[in-house]
């Protein structure tokens, strides 16, 4: 089969297609034809080896995938070959033609998804429900600021709180940016590169109850300025440090709570995907795809995933 690889850390001239043998599942695993990968920031981390990430070698990257079952292992039970499936985890790299998963990372993937929006939900969309939910507790009628919402966390985010009865707040960088939070369903969009944009939240009444965060060490201390009593900062992007005044926290009991993907067990990805998809089989829930690549591409898809200004999932399109 054909798959990208790394044989050490660097940067993305690392990356080389190469012709390698098709994996072959043992009695526990399913081995799936991928037909499209997703690109996550947390990919390029690992490539580089950097922000406490590091890749086994020879490395292929990619932790989310769409495709088809193309083998069930003898102990496998829920799975035939031929399902449409998504996952979010895999144990060979899902930028090749075939990869290997553990049942417990792959999912049931809604007819009303292509393989392209699929290979979009794994990292950004249980990203986004464990962020929400898992952590912030986000119940209806709050009031939340996803603060930097143009990625695919943000845009997850945005459909996952209008779908549970959230007032959203969604910030942009640029005009098309907003335009694409309007057409998410946002009830008031702003601008963060406008200085001051979140000065008119800065009262007890008018702040947010939740705050998801991408970008904590630009954001982290006017966050804590713009919450309500008892609000909740979530940190889901964060590339650098960033100096806050504790007394901000102490004057609203607030808290702030980090989070990581990677540090979900398997019954939180199996309850979180239960959770959401009857709102992708109801179409309430859809990924914005920003851009297909082909798999020879993925050393670009690894440089525009990083660039600020994201609009939506970046994808390889593998079969």
């Amino acid at each position: 089969m054909k798959a990208m690889r790394s044989h050490e850390h660097g940067d993305v001239d690392v990356l080389n297609l190469e012709t390698v043998d098709q994996p072959t599942p043992n009695d526990d695993q399913l081995l799936i034809a991928v037909k499209a990968a997703g690109v996550n920031p947390v990919d390029t981390y690992i490539r580089a080896g950097i922000n406490n990430y590091s890749a086994k070698f020879p490395h292929t990257p990619g932790m989310d995938g769409a495709g088809e079952v193309a083998a069930v292992g003898k102990n496998v039970v829920g799975f035939a070959v031929g399902d449409r499936v998504y996952f979010n985890r895999n144990l060979t790299g899902s930028a090749a033609e075939f990869a290997l998963c553990e049942p417990s990372n792959c999912f049931p993937l809604a007819d009303a998804v292509s393989f392209a929006e699929g290979a979009g939900i794994g990292v950004p969309y249980t990203t986004a429900h464990r962020a929400l939910f898992g952590r912030a507790q986000a119940k209806a009628g709050e009031k939340v600021l996803i603060h930097g919402a143009t990625g695919a966390v943000g845009i997850a985010c945005v459909q996952l709180a209008k779908a549970a009865g959230l007032t959203v707040v969604a910030s942009a960088g640029t005009d098309e940016g907003a335009k694409l939070l309007e057409k998410q369903g946002a009830d008031m969009i702003i601008r963060h590169d406008a200085e001051g944009h979140l000065d008119s939240y800065s009262s007890f009444d008018s702040g947010f109850n939740i705050i998801i965060e991408m970008l904590a060490n630009v954001n982290l201390d006017i966050d804590l300025k713009a919450l309500a009593r008892q609000g909740r900062v979530v940190v889901v992007g964060n590339r650098g440090t960033v100096e806050i005044n504790p007394r901000d926290l102490m004057a609203r009991d607030a808290q702030v709570m980090g989070m990581a993907v990677m540090n979900m067990t398997p019954a939180d990805h199996q309850q979180t995907a239960k959770a959401m998809y009857p709102l992708f089989a109801a179409g309430l829930l859809k990924p914005v795809v920003r851009k297909e690549y082909a798999l020879t591409e993925l050393p670009q898809a690894h440089l525009d995933v990083l660039k600020p200004g994201a609009l939506g999932n970046l994808v390889i399109t593998v079969g």
